[in-house]
């Protein structure tokens, strides 16, 4: 029997929490320990009863747990140094941190590439809205406008979300040129249409009750169309999280989004 897949944790959170108990459920992989930042306790404590050990230095936690996998759901400041420490130890990154610059994604890969190791960098890892973002491809080629609404908690530090980023982008590329955006000559309040990726204009909403959603509306000649995703828990990410972590055992470079992983690219 082959021994389980060693994953460690960046981050206790709501997130890190979740991932904790999803890894420790999956079969073939196993939780060794939890890297946060601001760590208080020796151990994070889960349903099953495994006390998983906790630490908040980097270079500590990737030298003792020995970890083939290290996932993580921080932030754009705190990724960097998390996959620093666990590249040079040849640790495999599943990054789910929104906000990462294209340079730094660019470096990563190269790094991965340099290294033999395999990594996944994703926008979102719902299943659900990776299909939106696919199908939301599909339909930018037969509609000239297109705006993106995301939706998510108010504990959510950056806007607009990767999701809806990554969205634009793929919409854009796939459609071959801008999408044609209305500019309003008078502006009431001063920024209501200022955000936009090449004609697809974002909107960020931030309410408590949310966890994380995204509608995309196409406009046409006399129609429209809305593609939406709803992530009522975050429950919803961890298959995805679980496929990517099993999939990076196998691969010997950086893949950017989670479609490539099932089949869509």
């Amino acid at each position: 029997m082959p021994e389980p897949i060693r994953v460690i944790v960046s981050g206790s959170g709501k997130m890190g929490r979740a991932i904790v108990e999803a890894v420790d459920a999956a079969d073939g992989m196993t939780p060794v320990g939890v890297l946060e930042k601001f760590a208080e306790a020796p151990a994070l404590v889960l349903p099953s009863g495994l006390d998983v050990p906790m630490t908040a230095d980097e270079d500590d936690a990737f030298d003792e747990w020995d970890g083939d996998v290290v996932i993580d759901f921080t932030n754009a400041s705190w990724t960097p140094t998390v996959v620093d420490a666990a590249l040079r130890r040849g640790v495999r990154p599943v990054i789910g941190t929104s906000g990462l610059s294209e340079a730094f994604v660019a470096s990563l890969a190269g790094r991965c590439r340099e290294q033999r190791l395999g990594g996944v960098v994703a926008a979102n890892f719902a299943i659900g809205a990776v299909l939106l973002m696919h199908m939301a491809k599909t339909a930018a080629r037969f509609f000239d406008a297109a705006e993106i609404i995301e939706l998510h908690h108010d504990q959510k530090v950056d806007a607009p979300s990767g999701t809806a980023i990554a969205t634009a982008r793929g919409m854009a590329s796939a459609r071959g040129r801008p999408f044609a955006r209305n500019v309003p000559t008078s502006e009431t309040i001063a920024g209501a249409r200022a955000a936009a990726i090449d004609g697809v204009t974002l909107h960020s909403v931030r309410l408590p009750g949310l966890v994380a959603h995204q509608e995309v509306i196409f406009g046409g000649l006399g129609q429209t169309l809305t593609l939406r995703h709803d992530s009522t828990g975050r429950d919803s990410f961890m298959p995805g999280i679980v496929l990517a972590a099993r999939e990076v055992m196998g691969r010997q470079e950086l893949v950017v989004g989670l479609d490539a992983l099932i089949g869509l690219a």
